[in-house]
């Protein structure tokens, strides 16, 4: 019997990347699934990959900004399951835009997502972790949620808010010798449609003088860890119940330089970044002046 072996795990974001990625191997382990998106047509797919390992899986199309949506799932997880051991708070969305230049509107659809999809997802789910005795909340953050990136203000508010607000709940349910485990989960560039899905604002494209296609481009160059990988290195992070996981190469590194250098390391992300954009306007240059 594995860890996972006959345990309910529920995923938001299950319809592609991590999710369907955690949805996947947790079912190559013996773990029954709840799976939700608001996407119905990805989601259909990661149901069908994840039955054709021969456990359990139910599948909801749910949106983690609504509560009342995220509260009526979870009611519907245990009245079909029976019970849940695990909620991955995984579902995410990207806005690409600087902090004079943020839409009201997008600032707030990313939050909602982001950061409330969270809190509901925690809360609503909470109840039954307890009364499973071996609950495990996993609340997917990002490497943004250690350190501060230009061009990202609402995404970097989203996943430093994750993660306080996932600190906080470890701390209080040790205090209360809750039978339930907390992670926070950091991922680094990972190999998923997150970047192609973002939305960007012109104002972030003016900062950085590109192109969306080719700054998205330019962005996802740099992500090293396929969703798989990722979704490995989450589950065995869980079963040791760490508090804080780190996925990818580039979040030990990122996570490093903001330890040992919690001012300077702005400096070199400036740096990086003026780097970044200089080449970006010169590949335009040369695409502008070929015949």
């Amino acid at each position: 019997m594995g860890f996972y072996t006959g345990k309910v795990a529920a995923i938001t974001g299950a319809g592609s990347g991590i999710g369907r990625a955690l949805a996947v191997d947790l079912a190559g382990r013996g773990c029954d699934l709840a799976l939700s998106d608001v996407d119905g047509a990805s989601l259909q797919v990661t149901l069908a990959s994840a039955k054709a390992l021969g456990v359990r899986v139910s599948a909801t199309v749910v949106d983690v900004a609504d509560r009342a949506a995220v509260y009526a799932w979870a009611d519907q997880v245990v009245a079909e399951l029976g019970k849940v051991n695990l909620i991955f708070n995984n579902a995410g969305v990207g806005v690409g835009c600087t902090v004079e230049g943020a839409d009201y509107a997008d600032f707030e659809w990313l939050m909602g997502i982001d950061f409330w999809g969270v809190v509901y997802g925690t809360k609503a789910f909470l109840p039954h972790l307890r009364a499973s005795g071996d609950g495990h909340v996993v609340n997917i953050s990002s490497i943004f949620g250690l350190i501060a990136v230009p061009g990202n203000c609402s995404y970097n508010a989203a996943k430093f808010a994750v993660r306080g607000f996932s600190e906080c709940l470890a701390q209080e349910l040790a205090l209360s010798r809750a039978p339930v485990a907390v992670s926070c989960v950091h991922p680094g560039g990972i190999q998923t449609n997150i970047v192609r899905a973002s939305r960007m604002r012109p104002d972030l494209l003016a900062l950085l003088g590109s192109d969306e296609q080719s700054s998205k481009s330019a962005f996802e160059d740099r992500f090293i860890t396929t969703a798989p990988q990722a979704a490995t290195q989450i589950l065995a992070g869980v079963e040791r119940k760490k508090r804080r996981i780190l996925v990818g190469g580039d979040a030990w590194l990122l996570d490093k330089l903001v330890r040992l250098f919690p001012q300077f390391y702005q400096t070199v992300i400036v740096w990086a970044t003026r780097r970044h954009m200089a080449g970006q306007v010169a590949q335009l240059g040369k695409a502008s002046s070929s015949p």
